[in-house]
């Protein structure tokens, strides 16, 4: 959980420094411009680009200050094709309590701030918690994309040889 709290950190800034991009390049005012969805769309393929290149390597800066480590089922590096489906999956913690406060909103069904929270952090909780229930207690999106996260502590570096 704490890698989780840190790699959101990070992705603040990389999130600052996307946002700054499309705006500056497509004129973006404000907030409620109707360019909103492209900078939306435009956030989500930067994160699915740092995450698939960094999971490819086998850890982002986050996972490597808890000594985690993305490998595939052989304990292999995963390929850059994996990783975009493992980041694809991940939207699984977030997408169904999203598209259900869309629909309702949709509907016309007045949902508070509050009760939006409690859908999208209890949903959290249900998904974390189902982990519990795998063999391996992995989450459902390592599960279908093949991947597993290990605990990895980087092998020590052999001391310059006498002399050179």
């Amino acid at each position: 959980m704490a890698c989780w709290l840190y790699e959101g950190m990070l992705l603040f800034a990389v999130m600052f420094m996307a946002g700054w991009l499309f705006s500056t390049l497509t004129q973006m005012r404000n907030a409620m411009d109707p360019l909103r969805p492209g900078l939306q769309g435009f956030v989500f393929i930067v994160f699915g680009v740092y995450f698939a290149w960094f999971w490819a390597k086998g850890q982002t800066l986050a996972m490597k200050t808890w000594n985690i480590r993305l490998v595939d089922y052989n304990g292999q590096s995963v390929p850059q094709w994996r990783a975009l489906w493992r980041y694809a999956l991940s939207w699984l913690w977030f997408l169904p309590p999203l598209v259900g406060l869309w629909l309702a909103r949709e509907r016309g069904v007045a949902i508070s701030a509050g009760e939006s929270v409690v859908m999208i952090f209890g949903w959290i909780a249900v998904w974390a918690l189902l982990s519990r229930f795998h063999a391996q207690r992995q989450f459902l999106h390592d599960a279908l994309a093949g991947t597993r996260l290990i605990t990895w502590v980087t092998p020590p570096r052999k001391p310059p040889a006498p002399g050179s």
